[in-house]
């Protein structure tokens, strides 16, 4: 009686195949840059531009509370559109109970003056600590004189 010898082991493939880790990456990478500028919050205004903008970190977090004043004069309260009438309750509403009583206003280049003083206004008679008002870094060509 012979003892048959099997060779199975040496059938084994022992190599990965990365072909389908390269696909699954690659369209996650696409999905995720189709998203990444739809999650910018609030909505879009053209700010003001300043040499000397103080950095605000805490206008990106999730639970800022932004106003936004467009240039035809609408006002936006995160993502919703307020009259300057409720501006003053919401910001009361939702400054209520936190801590830090801050609000940032952004509003848009060409907005009448007066529209975003009275967004202030409104959201200092809300009971606001803190108002921070955003622009961007201004792009200059040289040194300004």
């Amino acid at each position: 009686m012979a003892i048959a010898v099997r060779d199975e082991g040496s059938k084994v493939n022992s190599n990965i195949n990365v072909t389908p880790m390269v696909d699954v990456m690659l369209v996650l990478l696409i999905i995720f840059m189709v998203i990444t500028p739809m999650l910018q919050k609030g909505v879009t205004v053209n700010l003001a531009q300043a040499l000397n903008p103080i950095p605000m970190q805490d206008a990106d977090r999730e639970d800022a509370l932004i106003v936004a004043v467009m240039r035809d004069g609408k006002i936006f309260f995160d993502t919703q559109q307020v009259s300057p009438e409720e501006l003053t309750n919401k910001v009361k509403d939702r400054v209520a109970n936190r801590a830090n009583k801050i609000v940032y206003v952004k509003a848009d280049a060409r907005a009448h003056y007066k529209a975003v003083v009275d967004v202030v206004d409104n959201v200092r008679s809300a009971g606001v600590d803190q108002l921070g008002l955003l622009t961007e870094q201004k792009r200059g060509t040289g040194p300004q004189s």
